[in-house]
């Protein structure tokens, strides 16, 4: 007799182009038992009994694979989304057997709606860590905080070596990462693999009472999605991170399907760390380079302007530990150089710092005659570490954060905030201020001709973070204007008066200039909405 329960009845489409109807899917519903109904009927056919997984892997193991995957296999989540119900049993199972804080989930429930000509559609969909065949989480990690286990092919985060600066979650496309302000690390889905290798099933398995969860076996190599295809309406390209769950459904999808929350604007999180930490660093690279600019056209460099530069770089620096939760292990981050922007951005900015403190010493000890070498080369290694800063974000393909719109506005930062400095700082040579100024109002008009370009254009890849800037970041979006205004008109007294009150214009100027650009950045990580999997339960 066997101990296993009866497979559940799948029933299918309709062959060839028969419609489905109302009719057929009634019927194939009644044809499906329920798990209840399953359990029910192989007890009283007394097919109970011990061995291993009693209660768990023999009253599941029409949902387990028969055997661990061999090699150049690997575990895979499979949905039936036909029984999906969206009671989110599963996402309480697993918030209860993983010990999550209250505000943190690694299973989420959302729906898909569509339906054209009056005949809704909709589908509810369970979704957890995918455990892609390229995980982008992993290839970001600057401390290799993630591994693919070779024996089981699930994407594992290692607790004891995350640094908590959350750059993977700004890589996955699934929101599958969460952050942990309690432990300061982020913490996912291993697809219960302790169960797992006991013969024993995941938690969100367990607990779906229509058994619409399942684990699988599939080859590696196979995972090899087509550019353009998706998970289900809604999700990200498959082609980018090759995720391994298996969607299934008879249902027909309406061709305009599409998430429930698809038009919901969300307020990303600002992350001041690193607002601060870019537009300080971008502020010094700027005043690096005038210096560069000024000591190799042979004028004589104030010390004064050296020290303030690598001050405002090591401020920088310093204010970007305060985004990690756990910065003690920052030091491993030469383990992702190989693939992770931000390992090669705290190395770029290592290396200028170093620059700095030499340019530092030397004008301390007066060494003008070295100063021109020196100051170019901590240029250049600052415009290379703006680069790997610009990076860091357009690697995220989020489309707000796209290579054109992410470099120009960053290094226009740079530029910007290099000449206002050396106007504020260099004294009465007003060439520094009027082309701080010009680059200004070049930078904001581009930029503001972008937004509205993306605002006006539905299919604009970036239309939804236009739609949060003009509705949801009015008030910040006016105040940049603001900022802009008064810094033309602070610039402009500044090149008309002398002395010491051309001094004071120009202080003015800058600070109006650096507040505007911390507004900016503000814009920048607040508007980018990033992509997700369908759902509904999450803020």
């Amino acid at each position: 007799m066997s101990l296993r329960p009866p497979e559940p009845e799948i029933a299918a489409a309709p062959a060839g182009d028969v419609e489905w109807t109302l009719v057929d899917q009634l019927l194939a519903e009644q044809r499906t038992l329920t798990a209840v109904e399953r359990f029910s009927q192989w007890h009283e056919q007394g097919q109970h009994g011990g061995g291993r997984g009693q209660g768990t892997g023999d009253g599941y193991s029409h949902l387990m694979p028969a055997a661990p995957p061999g090699p150049g296999e690997q575990y895979r989540f499979e949905v039936n989304l036909d029984a999906c119900t969206g009671c989110k049993a599963c996402v309480s199972a697993c918030h209860s057997l993983n010990g999550l804080d209250d505000d943190e989930a690694w299973r989420d429930v959302g729906s898909v709606i569509g339906g054209r000509r009056g005949e809704a559609w909709q589908q509810t969909v369970t979704t957890a860590c995918h455990h892609c065949a390229d995980p982008a989480c992993a290839s970001g990690c600057p401390v290799a905080a993630y591994e693919k286990e070779a024996d089981t092919g699930i994407v594992r985060h290692l607790d004891d070596q995350c640094i908590g600066c959350q750059y993977c979650i700004l890589k996955c496309p699934y929101d599958v990462p969460k952050y942990s302000k309690r432990l300061g690390i982020v913490r996912k889905c291993d697809m219960c693999v302790g169960r797992l290798r006991e013969g024993e099933a995941p938690a969100c398995v367990q607990a779906c009472p229509t058994g619409a969860i399942a684990i699988r076996i599939v080859r590696i190599d196979a995972i090899q999605p087509e550019s353009g295809s998706r998970l289900v309406p809604g999700a990200f390209d498959s082609a980018y991170t090759r995720p391994a769950t298996l969607y299934r459904t008879t249902r027909p999808i309406p061709a305009d399907a599409r998430p429930a929350d698809a038009g919901a604007l969300r307020v990303e999180h600002a992350h001041w760390p690193l607002i601060w930490m870019l537009t300080l660093t971008q502020l010094s690279v700027g005043l690096f380079t005038a210096l560069a600019v000024l000591a190799l056209a042979g004028k004589p460099v104030p010390s004064a302007a050296v020290f303030s530069a690598t001050g405002v770089l090591m401020a920088g620096l310093a204010v970007s530990v305060l985004h990690l939760g756990r910065p003690l292990g920052a030091w491993r981050f030469f383990l992702g150089l190989r693939t992770s922007w931000m390992s090669r951005e705290i190395l770029a900015f290592n290396a200028l710092a170093g620059c700095a403190t030499l340019a530092s010493g030397a004008a301390f000890f007066g060494q003008d005659r070295f100063m021109p070498a020196i100051l170019g080369l901590t240029a250049l290694t600052g415009l290379a570490s703006v680069f790997t800063s610009v990076m860091i974000y357009v690697d995220t393909r989020r489309p707000y954060w796209n290579a054109p719109l992410t470099a120009v506005r960053f290094f226009g930062t740079v530029l910007t905030l290099g000449t206002g400095a050396a106007a504020a700082v260099l004294g009465p040579d007003k060439s520094w201020l009027g082309t701080s100024m010009g680059l200004l109002a070049l930078l904001h008009g581009w930029m503001q001709a972008r937004v509205r370009r993306a605002w006006e254009d539905d299919d604009s890849p970036w239309n939804a973070s236009a739609r949060v800037i003009r509705l949801r970041l009015r008030g910040i979006m006016d105040s940049g204007d603001a900022l802009f205004l008064t810094a033309l008109l602070c610039g402009f007294c500044a090149l008309i008066t002398g002395g010491m009150a051309s001094a004071v214009w120009a202080a003015l100027y800058f600070s109006a200039l650096l507040a505007g650009q911390v507004l900016d950045r503000m814009l920048f990580f607040t508007a980018a909405m990033g992509p997700r999997m369908t759902g509904g339960c999450r803020s």
